[in-house]
């Protein structure tokens, strides 16, 4: 599919797509199948950030926008999981675009279309993972998703935290600082484990965290084991939510992995392929543009 243009002639003529993230959100404007508007800002998910930061960063994005006479709006976003999630992210976007019609979806939903297919699985490595998928009888299915409380397994920020957790233990058992912990200490400007006790509970986001994770994946590169370990974890721990939803819909693919580390991490591309193959999924694709493209597939269907 090319990104800029879109051919669809039930498309509306002009209309605005959002993908919000647990990082940051962006924003892009189709006119009559042309990108005429793109920006972006921080989260605007309040699963990340709180309501007034919310509301302040949609103001910023809608903004940097030419969203006149656009007549609708397709936002995909994590966290969405609920009629009443839904609708409060449909109430926070439909004062910046006036009669606009507002349609919300999970964000995996734009990665599936971005990869440009109507059905299989989509899986998000980012600041946060879930899986969703779809069968070609329009059944659907998902696994993961609950959230940095509950699970994210192979997130970004999941990373981050056993990283941390790691290196506490570390600490208690009286051993030196190694290569791994030192990364994580140089990220944080902290210099001593102990300090990570307080810097991770007060005043540290999701999204600070999340951000380690290069770090993480640099100590794998140079061979540390227990960074290896991560990685590998974390590509089974997404590959699991991939099967799961897989199973339940009864096909074998393609599933799509994207997103932030999704798209860009080749150690967690390769430990996520490796471990869908042992059980019996091998077509696997990497998303290599911004989910938010698939948003032109889902909006005629989605908004008409």
């Amino acid at each position: 599919m090319n990104k800029n243009t879109l051919n669809s002639p039930s498309a509306p003529s002009r209309f605005v797509g959002l993908d919000i993230g647990g990082s940051k959100t962006r924003g892009i404007v189709w006119t009559d199948g042309a990108v005429t508007s793109d920006a972006s800002v921080g989260s605007t998910n309040v699963q990340n950030v709180n309501p007034e930061t919310a509301v302040q960063n949609m103001a910023a994005l809608f903004a940097k926008l030419d969203v006149a006479g656009a007549t609708h709006v397709l936002a995909g976003a994590g966290g969405v999981d609920t009629d009443d999630d839904a609708s409060a992210l449909r109430s926070l976007i439909a004062p910046f675009v006036p009669g606009a019609q507002v349609q919300v979806v999970h964000d995996t939903r734009l990665l599936l279309a971005a990869a440009g297919a109507t059905s299989g699985v989509a899986v998000i490595a980012g600041t946060g993972s879930a899986a969703w998928g779809v069968n070609e009888s329009g059944e659907q299915a998902r696994a993961g998703g609950w959230g940095y409380l509950l699970g994210d397994e192979g997130s970004g920020y999941w990373l981050a935290r056993e990283t941390v957790r790691y290196s506490l233990r570390r600490m208690d058992a009286g051993e030196p600082v190694d290569a791994l912990t030192s990364v994580l200490l140089d990220y944080c400007g902290l210099s001593e484990p102990q300090s990570l006790i307080a810097h991770f509970h007060q005043g540290t986001s999701r999204r600070y965290w999340a951000a380690a994770s290069p770090v993480i994946f640099a100590a794998a590169e140079n061979g540390h084991e227990h960074a290896l370990m991560l990685v590998d974890r974390a590509g089974a721990d997404l590959a699991q939510m991939a099967a799961e939803v897989a199973g339940q819909l009864k096909i074998a693919g393609p599933v799509v992995l994207g997103s932030g580390m999704g798209s860009n991490v080749p150690a967690l591309q390769d430990a996520f392929s490796s471990h869908l193959a042992q059980r019996g999924l091998h077509d696997v694709q990497i998303l290599r543009q911004d989910p938010i493209f698939g948003i032109p597939l889902l909006v005629a269907p989605a908004l008409v």
